[in-house]
């Protein structure tokens, strides 16, 4: 039996501004904070890079929106409503979350996609294939979407993958979108075009980038810096390369001492 159960009177909501006030997890009762004292804003259509050291608890931190897991102390707020509120099918309805690790299901490229929607039409899963920059490759294909994709992908690239994930996310339109290192088998050109197309299409959604890259969280509207469980700093990017040592030493170690030069 799940521990995540809904409210008596779970409502729906409207709204997706994101607020989290003095969240702290854990994941059993014996075991230490993984995060602590979490607290933020993210208006609803602002893009939200989060960024820091394996381990620091960013993937903790999201899977806490769609209540993978409950909070151990503190709120979640979406459009003004605790969480815990929310009906459960709406709140996960809403959101769309690409993992690192991109699961894919033996059948056709088209299969896949729409599971992510079940009633999309040939035009969705072309504008949700270009957006995911996969469609280029699914065009080169003999039978297109009706190519064949073997259990977990076997016969696609990581890169591949990771591309249909999205595209097979996007389909869904969700208005809260989480994606969790999902386009580290990218180059950094492909990624860039990633980026552009979902600020482009998805300006009605609240977006958040966990990246081990600083190139995939740079153009966010705000970028979260996390160490050992906690905030450490909040900003833009120009913003954290003049107040975040931490922030800056990635910086400087992916992109060169040139990064500083405009600072």
């Amino acid at each position: 039996e799940s521990s995540i159960v809904e409210a008596d009177n779970a409502k729906d909501v409207n709204e997706f501004d994101i607020e989290f006030k003095n969240v702290s997890f854990r994941y059993n009762k014996n075991s230490e904070n993984v995060l602590e004292n979490i607290s933020f804003k993210a208006k609803e259509g602002e893009t939200i890079g989060i960024i820091g050291s394996t381990g620091c608890g960013k993937s903790s931190l999201v899977s806490l929106i769609p209540r993978l897991y409950d909070v151990t102390e503190g709120e979640i707020l979406i459009g003004g409503v605790n969480i815990k509120d929310i009906k459960l099918n709406t709140l996960r309805d809403k959101i769309g979350v690409v993992l690192q690790e991109s699961i894919l299901f033996s059948g056709t490229i088209e299969d896949n996609l729409k599971f992510g929607n079940k009633n999309a039409t040939t035009e969705m899963m072309e504008e949700s294939a270009i957006n995911a920059q996969a469609f280029e490759f699914i065009s080169t294909k003999e039978d297109g979407y009706q190519s064949k994709v073997e259990q977990r992908g076997k016969n696609l690239s990581g890169g591949q993958k990771q591309r249909l994930s999205i595209a097979r996310t996007l389909i869904k339109k969700p208005k809260i979108l989480i994606m969790d290192d999902s386009s580290s088998a990218l180059d950094m050109a492909t990624e860039a075009k990633l980026q552009n197309a979902i600020k482009t299409n998805m300006t009605d959604s609240t977006v958040f980038i966990i990246a081990q890259r600083i190139s995939g969280v740079m153009d966010a509207d705000k970028i979260i810096v996390m160490d050992e469980g906690q905030i450490v700093d909040i900003g833009t990017h120009e913003e954290l390369l003049q107040s975040s040592e931490i922030y800056r030493s990635i910086a400087v170690s992916q992109l060169g001492e040139e990064v500083l030069e405009n600072v």
